[in-house]
């Protein structure tokens, strides 16, 4: 029985000071915070538009083509770290494979440059 208490004894830990440091980053900002609200912080901010408008109204598309393109080009960023981690182990067939794929990126951002997607005028 002690031995199973033993073994069980660093998963409690773990959890004892996950624990707390969860509740310690949900109280510190209330005691801490500088207090001062006035109604622009107290109210939401959404891509620039006030929260209560008309949900029909028109904007422009530019700020899903913005998201979308940082979410392309981010994805891009986490692919290149496993490849980083495990390049002793693929060799020059994953070093070109990996080349091929941030060239085709290359090829879709130089694309949209020069449609002009990235400009916001």
């Amino acid at each position: 029985m002690e031995e199973l208490l033993a073994s069980y004894l660093p998963v409690i830990i773990f959890i004892g000071v996950a624990s707390v440091i969860g509740i310690a980053l949900l109280v510190v900002p209330f005691v801490v915070a500088y207090k001062s609200p006035d109604r622009e912080k107290l109210s939401a901010y959404e891509c620039g538009f006030n929260a209560f408008d008309d949900a029909r109204m028109k904007f422009d598309v530019r700020f899903y083509l913005v998201a979308i393109l940082f979410i392309i080009f981010d994805l891009e960023v986490a692919f290149l770290f496993p490849w980083i981690l495990s390049f002793d182990a693929i060799g020059w067939f994953g070093f070109g494979s990996v080349m091929l794929f941030l060239a085709i990126l290359t090829i879709g951002f130089v694309y949209e440059w020069r449609k002009g997607a990235l400009e916001w005028n």
